[in-house]
């Protein structure tokens, strides 16, 4: 069972990918983060880019469905979401291959490395805000280098989905919630 502190950093998440606010995440959410991703980068539809951000979004979506949404009505609560974050441990490769198809995204210059205006793109992307990533990207760069590499990014997105210690700086990989 998810402690409170995950459900807490969780639901933050939630929210902010429930984009109509209606307290459910649905495949038009989806839509509307897939929306903003390519808004921000200023990928046009038909491109590659774009195609592979909408297929990622859209995936999430139908893995969140399926793996959630127990009473089948197309949408997801926050309770139903809990249910798979209480799993995640069990099925942590599937974690670390989000975690590597996100950093795919993120990393737009493709120097596999995330510096702080990529970060502050992503959590642009998920929360409509990038409000105080600045302030908490320290803490996400581990070795201090001003840059997330691939196994930063893959630790911190895995740690923040699976794990459950508020003084790890996974906590801050969506910004401040």
């Amino acid at each position: 069972m998810a402690s409170e502190f995950q459900r807490q950093k969780v639901a933050g998440v939630f929210h902010a990918m429930d984009a109509d606010g209606n307290g459910y995440l649905e495949e038009s959410d989806f839509e509307t983060l897939t929306a903003r991703w390519v808004g921000i980068r200023g990928w046009q539809p038909g491109t590659e880019d774009h195609d592979r951000m909408r297929a990622i979004m859209m995936g999430w979506w139908s893995a969140v469905a399926a793996l959630s949404d127990a009473d089948h009505d197309d949408k997801v609560s926050l309770d139903e979401l809990m249910t798979v974050v209480d799993k995640l441990p069990e099925i942590d490769d599937a974690v670390y291959a989000t975690a590597e198809a996100m950093f795919d995204v993120v990393d737009q210059n493709g120097d596999d490395r995330i510096a702080l205006a990529e970060h502050q793109q992503v959590v642009q992307a998920w929360k409509g805000s990038a409000d105080g990533v600045e302030e908490v990207f320290g803490k996400l760069d581990t070795n201090g280098d001003g840059q997330l590499s691939r196994e930063e990014f893959r630790e911190l997105w895995a740690g923040f989905w699976i794990g459950d210690d508020p003084k790890s700086p996974s906590q801050w990989v969506f910004g401040p919630y």
